[in-house]
């Protein structure tokens, strides 16, 4: 079944690695939601006459910054719109600064039945150096509030690869987090971004990334970590105990429609992509002054398809199916890359059991590089 995405395009304050689309001012906050409302009217038929949404992921930005009467809006819009399957899972972004007692049982109350906590660090200076809004201290109360407010599908998102004179500190956060007993994690090493404050450093000097060898060394740390304390790598960046995997994250990577809605949110109808104007004020102009969605049609051609497969699937535990990129999608990687693949699991990057292709811990580390390699540039029969 397919999901639902809702972007909440604002934050208090902005993170120096962030290059996702949000605004500090909050003030067209509530023009905004009642453009959400609008489009979920205009677009209700995108997914197909009457669909039932079995996901439902509000990202952003910060989405705990919604009020309890906004989530209301939002949720009332989409019942009359769309059927919602009885155990869809229910995902919303949060910060742990916004997670008081308070805030969190107007949560428990609310449909959201899944938080993702967006702690990134247990360590102090490098919350600081981050530009994060909470402090070290809240990033544990937040999670055991909310434990104690009824939610036990709880993720929580950790950062590595930031620069330190060792991996202590990353072991430390890697302690405190199995501390909190979640059921789910992701990790994603620190990205420089050209448009975001580090880029900026960066290009000027006074921002010096750790070197490839430190981030690998703590990938390592990572998955030796996970695995002692029983969480499964399902994705390369994303390890849960079993059976609590993201179904809406999940579906993204099996290639499952999706209604993405907001500015600079992504759609996907299982054959094109659209993708909405990263413009809040236009945004929300384009939508309830003109009663039009301002999106961009990205046509997929075949080898899109084919490649768009490859890059999904060799991320995840359930691998690439050979049979399936070959029957489906018109490309034949035994029969045109049969050299680089034989070298891919002589190296140990990879394995390829029942026609599956899928990467080793070592092959992670490499996983971007080896999936550009795969890429198809010819047109796929």
């Amino acid at each position: 079944m397919p999901g639902l995405y809702l972007h909440i395009p604002f934050c208090k304050q902005a993170c120096h690695y962030c290059d996702f689309h949000f605004s500090t001012s909050l003030g067209l906050k509530d023009r905004l939601v009642q453009a959400l409302v609008r489009e979920l009217e205009l677009r209700r038929h995108y997914l197909g006459p009457a669909p039932t949404l079995d996901t439902i992921y509000f990202g952003g930005g910060t989405p705990s910054l919604l009020s309890a009467a906004e989530l209301e809006a939002l949720f009332a819009a989409i019942h009359r719109h769309f059927k919602v399957a009885p155990q869809a899972e229910i995902t919303l972004e949060a910060n742990p600064d916004d997670l008081s007692a308070a805030k969190l049982a107007e949560l428990a109350a609310s449909p959201i039945n899944r938080l993702s906590i967006g702690l990134q660090s247990f360590h102090e200076p490098h919350l600081r150096l981050m530009n994060r809004a909470h402090s070290a201290g809240e990033s544990t109360t937040a999670v055991r509030r909310a434990q104690d407010a009824g939610f036990d599908n709880i993720s929580i998102d950790l950062i590595y690869g930031v620069p330190a004179a060792g991996h202590h500190i990353w072991e430390a956060d890697l302690a405190n987090a199995f501390a909190l007993d979640v059921p789910h994690i992701s990790a994603y090493a620190l990205t420089i971004e050209p448009g975001t404050a580090f880029g900026h450093r960066a290009k000027k000097g006074t921002f010096i990334p750790p070197p490839d060898e430190f981030v690998a060394t703590q990938f390592e740390l990572l998955l030796a970590g996970m695995k002692a304390q029983g969480y499964e790598q399902y994705e390369i960046s994303n390890f849960c105990r079993p059976g609590w995997e993201s179904r809406h994250n999940g579906n993204y990577w099996r290639g499952v429609p999706y209604l993405g809605l907001g500015p600079s949110a992504h759609s996907y109808d299982g054959q094109n992509r659209q993708f909405t104007l990263a413009n809040n004020p236009q945004y929300v102009a384009a939508v309830l002054e003109r009663g039009e969605v301002p999106v961009t049609i990205d046509e997929l051609s075949p080898t899109d398809r084919a490649n768009e497969y490859l890059l999904t699937t060799l991320r995840t535990s359930r691998g690439c199916d050979l049979a399936y990129l070959r029957e489906h999608l018109g490309l034949d990687l035994p029969g045109t890359r049969a050299p680089y693949l034989a070298e891919l699991t002589a190296n140990g990057w990879a394995r390829i059991h029942d026609n599956v292709l899928t990467l080793t811990d070592a092959g992670k580390l490499l996983a971007d590089q080896i999936t550009l390699e795969l890429f198809s540039s010819e047109p796929a029969e």
